[in-house]
């Protein structure tokens, strides 16, 4: 290296160090530093070579990469800030107007909450009737039972809907127990323990939504109601917590013999749809990730069962993904009884009929420690008794026959939506929730059909009283557009349902996922569809706080495991 090069540095500071004595003060602002080292640096450094051109910046577009990150995560962090600081301080609402229709929804499920959301509550009296005072993301539900998820991060308070409407809504935590159509009442009670004088009523409306959803089938087979475990609700995800953890204890209790460990290890899931499935494949995770650590004396008796009466699993999936989900689930070693018909149920056992691939049928005995139905809707009471007073549905078995605007027939402003409706559709959440959305749109165009015609009716008599030719020619010209306006509004097609696809844990952090693609469909499964699950229902739970609350359970599961305790 040239030595005029290697002492630059040195003479710099040098430079540096001596300016600072005989440099007059404000000078060394005025440049006087910059030349005299330059000077100084040229006489030191005589016959230096010039230097050449900078080094060309590399990692371009890592940098860029970087700063976008950086970018998007600072957009990301404002819009979840904003986001809950929309939802913890919620407008001033407008107060009901007793001159309005008054619009009752029964109900507070994917259908009822959809049509809340997008429904316009200043052109009606909105009440609300429910048993429960949240909204419940289903998906989710086969999660919580093994500690997945907890039961909180899927629950969204009806009271934080509402609140966050243009106009006040009433909500009443009750059950409708009847509709009286004739006098255009419905009849509710208070089914909380904490009772008041007054706890039966009635609610009076003009409009009537049911959205109250199915009730668990047992298909009439005996002791299912008596001894099995449903995953309907979130009591029913505690109730199936409690059972399992008992029955893990008293597996270990001293002295039981290895037949009656065996039995009570043995979880046996009835229903091979999307509910049934998922169960099984978070049962099986927990006993992997976590029970076997924390209590290994039941390594080897641990077994979970998916039994199904049709001939596989995930009937609404492809060929492809149902094969691959059984094999996953031999993979994990959980054993899949298809064909398998429920005939009896016992407190320790299930009588099962199984038809074998050259059509004989044999009964056999499955002993179980749980058992969870998670197959079949039945029609709650309340729809069955409206159904008996309309001559209209005597034939209907699934629930309410509705039109293609879901106009219940027989009736006159009482519409069904969800599990209650009777259609071509499967009764799905994706489902409920488009009828859900139809509905509001419905609701609002009505309402602004009857705003336009006002307004029109008014006109007219305008029209009728002035005697000044141009301002008649005016109101004429107004009233062409009024009557154009109200027959562009009243042009609304009916429900057509768009199937988006169907997604399904299976274990193992796999997914399967039958995705609508333009004109065709996309069936995958695998991890990468896993992650793409994850997202999904991510984004589809109802607000900021269920997104945050159920992405911190994942990531605390993650790192700490699931909870082994009985609550």
């Amino acid at each position: 290296m040239n030595a005029a090069v290697r002492f630059r540095p040195l003479a710099n500071m040098l430079v540096a160090r001596n300016l600072r004595l005989i440099a007059p003060r404000g000078a060394l602002r005025q440049g006087f530093k910059p030349q005299l080292t330059q000077s100084f640096c040229r006489g030191i450094a005589s016959g230096a070579a010039i230097p050449g051109p900078k080094p060309k910046k590399r990692f371009r577009i890592l940098r860029n990469a970087w700063r976008l990150t950086w970018g998007l995560s600072f957009l990301g962090a404002g819009w979840l800030a904003y986001s809950i600081y929309e939802t913890r301080f919620p407008q001033e609402q407008i107060e009901p107007d007793p001159a309005k229709k008054t619009l009752v929804i029964l109900g507070s499920g994917w259908g009822s909450v959809a049509l809340l959301k997008k429904l316009d509550t200043e052109n009606y009296n909105v009440v609300v009737i429910s048993p429960r005072n949240f909204f419940l993301f289903t998906p989710l539900l086969p999660s919580c039972p093994t500690g997945t998820v907890e039961h909180r991060s899927i629950m969204e308070p009806l009271r934080h809907i509402i609140r966050h409407k243009k106009a006040s809504v009433k909500f009443y935590e009750a059950e409708a127990t009847k509709i009286d159509n004739e006098r255009r009442v419905i009849v509710i009670n208070d089914l909380s323990d904490v009772k008041g004088d007054v706890h039966q009523t009635e609610v009076p409306f003009d409009y009537l939504v049911v959205g109250v959803g199915a009730e668990n089938a047992t298909f009439g087979i005996p002791g299912v109601r008596e001894h099995a475990c449903f995953l309907k609700e979130i009591n029913d995800a505690h109730k199936i917590r409690k059972t399992v953890m008992d029955c893990i204890e008293t597996a270990m209790f001293k002295n039981q013999t290895q037949e009656e460990k065996e039995r009570l290890l043995h979880m046996v899931v009835v229903g091979g749809g999307p509910t049934g499935v998922e169960f099984a494949a978070e049962l099986q995770d927990f006993f992997e990730d976590d029970l076997k650590k924390w209590i290994p004396d039941i390594a080897d008796d641990f077994h979970v069962t998916l039994v199904e009466a049709l001939p596989n699993v995930l009937p609404m999936f492809s060929k492809t993904l149902i094969e691959y989900t059984e094999q996953t689930f031999k993979d994990e070693k959980i054993s899949v009884r298809t064909k398998t018909m429920v005939k009896n149920v016992t407190d320790k056992h299930i009588e099962a009929e199984v038809t074998y691939p050259d059509g004989k049928k044999e009964l056999q005995k499955i002993p179980y420690g749980c058992l969870v139905w998670a197959t079949g809707n039945a029609v709650r009471p309340v729809v069955r008794d409206l159904m008996s007073q309309l001559p209209q549905q005597k034939n209907s078995r699934r629930g309410l026959a509705v039109n293609e605007y879901l106009v219940v027939d027989g009736t006159d402003g009482v519409w069904a939506l969800g599990d209650c409706s009777a259609t071509k559709y499967a009764p799905t959440a994706q489902v409920a929730s488009q009828q859900g959305a139809f509905l509001a749109r419905l609701f609002n165009s009505m309402a602004r059909t009857q705003a336009l015609e006002s307004e029109l009716i008014h006109l007219e008599e305008l029209s009728a009283k002035t005697k000044v030719q141009e301002d008649r020619e005016s109101l004429e010209r107004e009233i062409q557009k009024k009557g154009k306006a109200i027959r562009r509004v009243k042009t609304l097609s009916p429900f057509e349902y768009s199937h988006q696809g169907s997604l399904a844990y299976i274990g193992m952090e796999r997914a399967v996922a039958d995705i609508t693609w333009f004109n065709g469909n996309l069936a995958s499964g695998g991890s990468l569809t896993y992650l793409f699950w994850r997202s999904a229902y991510l984004s589809m739970c109802f607000s900021t706080r269920n997104r945050v609350l159920v992405f911190m359970d994942w990531v605390k599961v993650k790192v700490f495991g699931r909870d082994v305790s009985r609550e």
